[in-house]
């Protein structure tokens, strides 16, 4: 059998489009294709392979419990989750942890929680669910129309009710949205597919104080953000604002599938026996992967290192753009990092993204006006500065083609 690009075409459903690039080794912050090919990877899985590719960590985790037990049904519980659910805990304002397979299971259990705990306590009226226009919080059906991005939940009929949008950063209509009805509203306390836009101090703290005001639940959908992303454990702890339920999933795992949802015991008894559930949910193998990535990562040698690692990614980004003028600012935290494309680029994001696969680095896009970076945060900086290296000649070619 001929494994190639053609064959995506032959057997899989076609709502992905992927590069001819089939990658087939990972090391660090390294990646190798078919062809023996060298990547310097920026995009780490969109902000999933936290520890880059095939970790001795995450691989002893995984061979270790691999020996053991692989999965158990919900009703029966294991070591791995129990140790897991300790950890994410102890670190956190929560007390309780639900375990899902990935970020859209851990928002969609938040959004059924959100609306459970306002029927109990306040009655079927208070139902309305808040977010933000450019939000992304997951492709189930709920979670992709709680999403602010019509273009993903259009055309598949009548979508769930009571569920608004305003836009992120614009205090005043969402103060005029919220109201006693509110059962909550959700947020990610940096945009990330929305293009990478950073919440403002007094706008993240008034929706706080709105969400407490109206007695509705602040989710926090830190899917992306979450697990030393933004240079914090969770993004919510260098804002100075606690949720009352907090989503975590993409780097939770170190790129083994994992989701969770946290919350406080007071929230997290309206989720009785039976309400909610997830096959796969707190597997054995997950969750020692999951163990492994936390405990690497939840260390002052990591954290620190990210914040160092974005001065360094600003510093490279900001002198190729003194060459070339292709951003019109570079932003984000921690390495989540965008650079909007200047007006002349609009709308063209993908070319760079495409440039760059070309001279051996991997990065993202955020929509169609920001590239995204968002690499291991253990990345070597001497990996940094060779993918910036490429990624210069990559924007030098865009630049050229443009002329």
């Amino acid at each position: 059998m001929t494994i190639n690009r053609e064959l995506f075409d032959q057997v899989m459903v076609p709502n992905y489009a992927p590069s001819a690039i089939i990658p087939v080794k990972g090391e660090g912050s390294r990646v190798w294709d078919q062809d023996g090919r060298e990547f310097i990877d920026f995009a780490g899985g969109i902000a999933v392979n936290c520890l880059g590719h095939c970790h001795p960590a995450l691989v002893s985790a995984l061979k270790e419990q691999g020996d053991k037990i692989w999965h158990l049904s919900n009703v029966m519980t294991n070591e791995p989750s129990l140790r897991l659910a300790k950890k994410l805990v102890d670190a956190t304002f929560a007390d309780k942890v639900y375990f899902a397979n990935s970020g859209a299971e851990a928002n969609e259990a938040a959004l059924k929680l959100a609306r459970r705990f306002a029927l109990d306590n306040y009655g079927e009226q208070k139902s309305q669910i808040i977010s933000f226009n450019k939000g992304f919080h997951g492709r189930t059906f709920f979670t992709v129309t709680v999403g602010g991005q019509a273009a993903y939940s259009d055309g598949f009929g009548p979508k769930p009710g009571d569920i608004a949008h305003c836009d992120y950063n614009d205090l005043a209509a969402f103060e005029a949205l919220i109201s006693d009805n509110t059962c909550a509203v959700m947020m990610e306390p940096l945009q990330g597919e929305g293009g990478i836009v950073s919440p403002e101090a007094d706008f993240v703290k008034g929706v706080r104080e709105l969400c407490t005001k109206h007695n509705a639940l602040l989710i926090f959908d830190e899917v992306q953000t979450g697990v030393g992303r933004t240079g914090d454990l969770y993004a919510y702890q260098g804002l100075n604002i606690t949720p009352d339920i907090l989503t975590t999933a993409k780097a939770l795992g170190g790129g083994f599938p994992i989701g969770a949802m946290i919350t406080t015991t007071d929230i997290a008894k309206h989720l009785k026996i039976g309400t909610h559930g997830s096959t796969y949910g707190g597997n054995p193998l997950a969750c020692a992967v999951a163990e492994a990535a936390f405990d690497t990562v939840n260390t002052d040698e990591v954290l620190t290192g990210v914040k160092a690692k974005e001065a360094l990614f600003r510093e490279l980004l900001t002198a190729i753009n003194d060459k070339y003028s292709v951003f019109s600012e570079i932003r984000g935290k921690g390495l989540l990092l965008g650079g909007v494309v200047a007006e002349q680029y609009k709308g063209r994001a993908k070319e760079f993204l495409v440039a760059a696969t070309q001279e051996g680095v991997m990065s993202l896009v955020a929509g169609a006006d920001v590239v995204r970076f968002t690499p291991s945060l253990v990345i070597p900086e001497a990996d940094i500065r060779e993918g910036m290296a490429r990624f210069e000649k990559a924007v030098a070619n865009v630049v050229a083609n443009n002329a």
